[in-house]
């Protein structure tokens, strides 16, 4: 094994602000610790929290990285004590607390998961966050099961893109929403079984319409606002609401009898703050069996487009054009 270097290129955020405040700089090599290791990386993900934290929005979670980037995937070149289920050398992607955009991430021995057969790492650095973010919503906490039908906002981006695979893989019938005619055809092309262009067509009405006028039996929803009361209308009876963002704002006047009258379960969850046992179980769950999905070719993550690590700035301006279509990566 060489040497470690003492420094490495990192990316930092220079004051909160525009993509601009993203600036390279020095950073000493983490070292890890008991329980840890440490990635080389060759890709890291790029995702909204990222972009609230450049805001000023996103409070770095205690003892995390202040360095931003919440996925990575690279070569493991050092293990902390303690270290059981992966070995220098070994292949990996991993969530992470904070701290991707670098040259070099730590992350806890039991958050990494192995690259997919057939996987190049750009794509496994654009894979955990998603996976991660759809099974614990989509599957454990929406419950969804072979049959049913999931409704998926922003069905285009990285998480959606992901979902549509994941759903139909598991044998469910899978609507989106998307924002224009190029975003319906990519989420068609996925094995959506239909794609709602939200700018012409009324949701609510198009999901009774595919469904017998049964509704939709999970939703997963990034946007809330207003869509908080339109998705109690678009499910189906005991159907399961899971809240992953807020795009549309946190605050709404919902008609809440509906949740009554429909036997409605709304529920939500972020990943970042969760404790190192919780993603850990979701790991293990993953490994079972989703990541079968992935070795098989069944899922697998849709790239927009790649960026140096050092023009993390462009990668954020592109993605707050909203017009990307799945995952930017940033490569090292």
């Amino acid at each position: 094994m060489d040497k470690l270097p003492a420094q490495m290129t990192a990316v930092t955020i220079s004051k909160p602000g525009g993509p601009e405040v993203l600036v390279p700089a020095q950073r000493p090599v983490p070292k890890p610790g008991a329980g840890e290791i440490l990635i080389k990386v060759a890709a890291a993900g790029v995702n909204r929290p990222d972009v609230l934290q450049r805001l000023g929005l996103y409070p770095v979670p205690p003892g995390a990285s202040d360095l931003p980037g919440l996925e990575v995937a690279g070569e493991v070149v050092a293990v902390g004590d303690g270290v059981t289920r992966h070995k220098i050398g070994d292949k990996v992607m991993s969530l992470v607390a904070g701290g991707g955009y670098a040259e070099y991430c730590l992350t806890q021995d039991s958050h990494a998961m192995p690259v997919p057969a057939g996987f190049s790492l750009t794509e496994a650095g654009a894979t955990p966050e998603t996976l991660m973010t759809v099974w614990h919503n989509v599957f454990e906490r929406g419950g969804l099961q072979p049959g049913e039908t999931l409704l998926v906002h922003g069905g285009s981006s990285g998480i959606g893109t992901m979902a549509i695979q994941m759903a139909k893989a598991h044998g469910a019938k899978v609507l989106v929403t998307v924002g224009g005619q190029d975003k319906v055809d990519a989420c068609l092309k996925l094995g959506a079984d239909a794609a709602i262009n939200y700018r012409t067509e009324d949701f609510v009405a198009r999901t009774l319409d595919l469904t017998g006028g049964t509704g939709a039996n999970v939703i997963l929803d990034m946007i809330g606002g207003d869509y908080i009361d339109r998705n109690y209308d678009a499910a189906a009876v005991e159907g399961r609401i899971v809240q992953i963002a807020f795009l549309g704002g946190a605050k709404a006047s919902p008609n809440f009898s509906k949740l009554m009258m429909k036997r409605l379960h709304h529920t939500g969850s972020t990943l970042r703050p969760r404790s190192v046992a919780d993603k850990a179980a979701m790991v293990a769950a993953i490994e079972a069996k989703a990541l079968p999905w992935l070795a098989a070719g069944r899922v697998r993550p849709v790239i927009d487009s790649t960026f140096p690590l050092k023009d993390a700035a462009q990668a954020h301006m592109r993605m707050e054009t909203s017009q990307h279509i799945g995952k930017i990566v940033l490569t090292v």
